[in-house]
């Protein structure tokens, strides 16, 4: 065969035109690919760039994130209630000698509901903090307490933190790839995401708990796995009444788990799981840095060595790139990592401890 440019198109056979159209196409495919890859991986210089941190004190860091806070709300799409009324409606969910818990509907804007479970603990002294458990791609509240998780990933830990004394919401957010992308899509072409979405229903929902006697809205707390682990990660940056965090099987070293595909851990790029990929988090808001718009609140991170969704020394040296901005104003102690080893599940050993002791015994401290 002649070298590929060697003759004009008005000489080549038909095979030879599809042989050149194809070979031109995967060379284009591979060219963008590299150019993107090499944009991704210009990360730590974009970071110099885009944050600029003052810790001087917890007061001038938060101040000192702001434009980032806002960037990551444009980001994920920002929604409003358009003059929405609460119209709350209760539904019985179960109800033993320790807890109450019951569905909850809210309206979150004009026809669209914010469901969830609520679970009061009976015998309360006085309101009670509240946790925000969230649960994962192939889940619902149900699990979240105990009941359909033949796996046992969940352990109940919503219930069980209802026996401890906290209330617990429990929101109800779309489960599955395939409807999580057609959402996603429609979102997109509005100028959202699915994530933004889910985010304002849940923020709606503890505007609407601010009414509820029973809880302390001053102590709240959120504790996610997996895709709930995703929200944690987003949600609590942008909503202040979130005084502690534990993220669960979902921290990671975001560009690898996104672009890069190797057998140690699994990878989104080959997957069919399309709405998880949201303008700008290669850009600006890798798991360290969302992370840092945590801080100064209190953020415990959940990792099981044997869970595929990572590899867990990548999960490692993250968190410890993102607990330099906690140790950097003398607040080490407010970030924490329970690597155990387990898979993807719940562990609810150090987590359990960590949110007693930031929403019940130094609630007062956090910033």
């Amino acid at each position: 065969m002649e070298p590929l440019e060697g003759k004009d198109v008005d000489r080549m056979t038909p095979e030879e035109v599809r042989f050149r159209v194809e070979y031109r196409q995967g060379l284009q495919r591979r060219e963008i690919e590299d150019y993107l890859r090499r944009l991704a991986f210009d990360y730590e210089k974009r970071r110099e760039e885009l944050w600029k941190r003052d810790y001087s004190s917890p007061a001038a860091y938060v101040k000192s994130v702001e434009p980032n806070r806002r960037r990551l709300a444009q980001s994920l799409g920002e929604f409003d209630d358009e003059g929405a009324d609460f119209a709350p409606e209760w539904r019985p969910f179960f109800e033993d000698g320790k807890i109450l818990a019951r569905r909850l509907s809210v309206e979150a804007a004009p026809g669209l509901p914010a469901r969830a479970v609520l679970a009061l603990p009976k015998g309360a002294a006085g309101p009670a903090p509240l946790v925000i458990c969230q649960h994962g791609i192939a889940s619902s509240p149900e699990r979240v307490f105990g009941f359909d998780d033949p796996e046992g990933i969940y352990k109940g830990y919503g219930r069980a933190l209802a026996e401890r004394g906290f209330a617990v919401l429990a929101p109800s957010n779309t489960t599955g790839h395939a409807p999580r992308n057609r959402l996603e899509r429609i979102a997109r072409l509005l100028g959202g995401t699915l994530w933004g979405l889910e985010i304002f229903r849940t923020r709606r929902t503890l505007d609407f708990l601010e009414t509820v006697d029973e809880i302390d809205m001053k102590r709240v707390g959120m504790y996610g796995i997996s895709l709930g682990g995703a929200y944690t990660s987003f949600l609590t940056p942008l909503e202040s009444r979130i005084k502690a965090a534990v993220i669960c099987a979902w921290f990671n070293d975001r560009l690898n788990k996104m672009i890069i595909e190797d057998p140690r851990w699994s990878c989104f790029l080959p997957s069919d799981e399309e709405y998880v990929f949201w303008p700008r988090w290669l850009w600006e808001f890798a798991d360290g840095d969302l992370a840092s718009l945590i801080c100064p609140r209190p953020l415990l991170v959940e990792c099981g060595k044997g869970d595929g969704i990572a590899w867990w020394p990548h999960v490692v040296a993250e968190f410890e790139r993102a607990r330099e901005h906690w140790a950097k104003m003398d607040l080490a102690e407010r970030s924490e990592i329970d690597l155990h080893d387990g898979g993807h599940e719940i562990r609810g050993v150090k987590s359990f401890a960590f949110l007693h002791k930031w929403l019940v015994e130094r609630g007062a401290e956090i910033f």
